[in-house]
């Protein structure tokens, strides 16, 4: 497995015209020591054994081939084969998906999988077709956060006025024009230097993210809200799935799955082993009210029910909210 890919390997790709070559390109956005990374690289290694070495794998992480919107894009016209994406840049192809980030929808991890793995998770996959994508499996972005330049938040009125960095999810900024304070999406990519240069006051983010990223250097203030889950769908291009044979199909579902479960185990783990780690380096932790952010935050209910009622009510009694 050759990582990473440079753009000019890309390019000669392209130039190629080959719409299902032996060399698989999976893209994604996250820096060494993510999960995300590391299981893109562990995926590389049980596809290629899973295909008896019939594709090789180059993986692309950092942004290195586009932000996650981008590289959705290159997945459906065929320029890259898969990518560990995002929850909100796929909200903007598949709207249903970004109702798995209504607030304090999940408890756990756990319980967001154990949704994702079922029919919740074929529905967000039909629906993903339609957009010449597949969704292969559901790996995690964790339960999220928020750091703060200055001071910790652990009510709903400390954000009052906040630019707080947000994916490109409608249903984050909805969470936080909720809370009062004035939320705007970037590019994952952008977000150290729009922080390091006061653009925004803070950000929300599982603390795997924040540590790998070094967030917490930027906005050491970093107050345990548990606002929001957010999974990271594993996609590939759909015309080219179409066009593998049953067996390599499997090979790319075995090799999800198996990558999935360390992945999945690494955010499990992280909130409990990084937490003393970034308070050593000098963040500095509270914990949030959430019944008052709960009872703040209940408006965005109302809106997606109205929107998506039979979706929220399914997912809301998966949740173990009614």
């Amino acid at each position: 497995m050759k990582t990473p890919l440079t753009t000019a390997l890309l390019g000669a790709t392209i130039l190629a015209g080959a719409a299902q070559a032996d060399e698989v390109i999976f893209a994604h956005g996250a820096n060494p020591g993510n999960p995300r990374y590391v299981a893109a690289e562990k995926w590389g290694e049980l596809f290629s054994e899973c295909t008896g070495g019939a594709h090789t794998v180059n993986v692309a992480p950092s942004a290195t081939l586009g932000d996650d919107a981008e590289m959705l894009t290159s997945a459906s016209a065929g320029i890259i084969q898969v990518s560990a994406n995002s929850q909100g840049a796929m909200s903007q192809i598949v709207p249903e998906i970004g109702l798995l980030g209504l607030p304090f929808l999940f408890s756990d991890l756990p319980s967001a999988w154990a949704v994702l793995d079922g029919e919740v998770g074929e529905l967000l996959d039909q629906r993903a077709n339609n957009a010449g994508l597949k969704i292969v499996g559901f790996w995690d972005n964790g339960i999220r956060n928020i750091t703060h330049l200055t001071k910790n938040v652990p009510t709903p009125g400390d954000l009052k006025g906040m630019k707080i960095r947000t994916p490109p999810s409608q249903t984050t900024v909805d969470i936080f024009e909720a809370l009062g304070a004035a939320p705007a999406p970037l590019a994952w990519s952008e977000l150290p230097t729009a922080l390091e240069s006061g653009v925004f006051d803070g950000q929300e983010n599982p603390l795997v993210n924040i540590y790998s990223a070094k967030l917490h250097e930027i906005t050491p203030y970093v107050t345990m809200t548990g606002h929001k889950y957010e999974t990271t769908p594993v996609v590939v291009g759909l015309a080219w799935w179409s066009g593998l044979d049953e067996a390599t199909q499997s090979c790319v579902v075995e090799a999800t799955a198996e990558a999935g479960k360390m992945q999945r185990q690494m955010v499990t783990d992280s909130d409990a082993d990084l937490r003393p780690k970034m308070e050593a380096e000098g963040a500095i932790f509270a914990e949030a009210d959430k019944a008052a952010y709960q009872a703040a935050t209940a408006t965005v209910y109302e809106k997606y029910a109205q929107d998506y009622p039979e979706l929220v009510a399914v997912l809301r009694k998966a949740a173990g909210l009614e």
